[in-house]
């Protein structure tokens, strides 16, 4: 067994691209009705793509984010923003 630490590093140039594409996805699961919060906060905790709406290839964009990263992002900028 292995005790030390996994360092987990997210390329800095994937932020911004994220961003583009949650904001993308946030804008059509409002459009689509839905509360985009809860739609993306369930995607996230379950990884089923389901949460997330096919309007406006909404399912497709999240799908190409690492949802590992995409949580390191959150934190980062809920900590530090």
């Amino acid at each position: 067994m292995n005790d030390n630490t996994i360092k987990f590093v997210v390329p800095e140039d994937t932020g911004e691209e994220m961003k583009k594409i949650l904001a993308a996805v946030y804008s059509a699961l409002n459009e689509k009705g839905y509360n985009p919060i809860n739609q993306i906060v369930g995607y996230l905790l379950s990884e089923d793509p389901t949460y997330i709406t096919n309007y406006q290839n909404a399912r497709s964009l999240i799908c190409k984010i690492d949802r590992d990263e995409l949580l390191q992002e959150l934190v980062r900028h809920y900590l530090f923003d």
